[in-house]
């Protein structure tokens, strides 16, 4: 580790530009596994990683992207998408799991039926909605994780969901929540765009009353 979290927090900018020198397998993954111990509703991980590194795939991708230079430059992309049917197909796995992790036989048989009763009702733009949320945590985890271990990041939402789906021959299910650029800076950092205070932002209680 090269940073301490809280310095990778403050520092942390949108990578400009990257010299594409490629990551270390073990590196990539210590990045991806950080993502994969995020929490999740009902502990479902429905987010699914599709990393991208060869020369010809990234300039695909970067075609998708709005023709963002950062995507082909990077060492690593990382398309973080959540799938829409996650749930139903990993239900039961996550109650394998979860009863050798020591869950209840009560919480399993509550959580069954209550997973399906609760996620089957969704619109299309409510499960977009939750799988935004909870593939955002992981995605997270991923970009802090690689700030601490010392290299740059850039999380991106300027992209064309259609043609990424096509690019990577994602399946129907899956939604594409936002793509995280790895690498190592190319030239100057990021200016620093500043912060809001946090009474501008934080309230105590109830909205306009100040944090004491």
């Amino acid at each position: 580790m090269e940073k301490k979290l809280i310095q990778a927090i403050k520092e942390r900018r949108a990578t400009p530009s990257f010299d594409g020198q490629p990551i270390p397998a073990d590196d990539l993954r210590m990045i991806l596994d950080a993502g994969l111990h995020a929490p999740s509703g009902y502990n479902m991980q429905p987010w699914r990683f599709v990393v991208v590194q060869s020369g010809e795939q990234k300039k695909r991708l970067r075609a998708a992207s709005y023709n963002q230079g950062k995507v082909e430059e990077a060492s690593a992309v990382i398309v973080a998408c959540g799938d829409a049917d996650g749930w139903r197909k990993d239900l039961d796995l996550m109650l394998q799991q979860g009863r050798e992790g020591g869950m209840p036989e009560s919480y399993a048989d509550q959580a069954r039926s209550s997973v399906p009763n609760y996620l089957s009702g969704f619109s299309s733009d409510q499960m977009k909605a939750w799988l935004n949320k909870q593939v955002m945590l992981a995605f997270t985890h991923m970009l802090l994780m690689a700030e601490v271990m010392g290299y740059d990041t850039a999380p991106m939402e300027g992209f064309e969901q259609d043609k990424v789906h096509e690019v990577l021959r994602l399946p129907l299910s899956y939604w594409v929540v936002g793509l995280l650029a790895v690498g190592h800076l190319k030239g100057e950092d990021k200016f620093d765009g500043g912060r809001f205070d946090m009474s501008h932002t934080v309230y105590g209680e109830e909205f306009g009353k100040p944090l004491k």
